[in-house]
């Protein structure tokens, strides 16, 4: 998990594949590299001000549970059960988190044999339906590459797609 104790300012602060990152009350907006299939979860609770992001790749740790102990963000499952409890660690509220996606493209399987992005989507509804919580908003599948940008004072949550030149807002606070 990155280290973000140091941040002062607008700084863009970049969330790795395979890893997460969660601030309170920081001026910094937590960004994500293109994402291909792994997907990009953001919450945000806003009372509390408290954002996080995650960068997963692969759907559940049980493929390799060593691993996802070492690095839960590699795995969504873990990497979501990561973010999550370090968020409510900070003060926020399950309940009260804003949730949103992005990612799970099919970029390089064009037969859907593997169809990584769609198994990721798959594991993250059923992790959320099991914990009560709800997606606010998506932007998922396709052929496109997008990066996810999380504002950690507003929410607001912007996603940049391959080809497309301005920002696509997924949403305002």
């Amino acid at each position: 998990m990155l280290s973000l104790d140091s941040l002062t300012g607008t700084d863009l602060v970049l969330v790795g594949m395979a890893d997460l990152a969660v601030i309170r009350e920081q001026p910094v907006t937590l960004c994500t590299s293109p994402l291909g299939a792994c997907l990009a979860v953001a919450i945000f609770d806003p009372v509390r001000k408290i954002a996080g992001v995650l960068n997963s790749m692969l759907p559940e740790a049980s493929i390799d549970p060593k691993r996802a102990g070492e690095r839960p963000g590699m795995f969504l499952d873990s990497g979501l059960t990561a973010l999550v409890d370090r968020a409510v660690e900070l003060g926020a509220l399950p309940e009260r988190l804003e949730i949103f996606v992005a990612g799970g493209a099919r970029i390089l399987d064009e037969t859907s044999y593997f169809n990584i992005g769609n198994r990721n989507f798959g594991v993250l509804e059923s992790w959320m339906k099991a914990r009560g919580l709800v997606l606010v908003a998506a932007d998922v599948g396709g052929l496109s590459n997008r990066s996810l940008q999380l504002n950690g004072m507003t929410g607001q949550v912007r996603l940049k797609i391959s080809g497309q030149p301005k920002l696509k807002i997924l949403c305002k606070p």
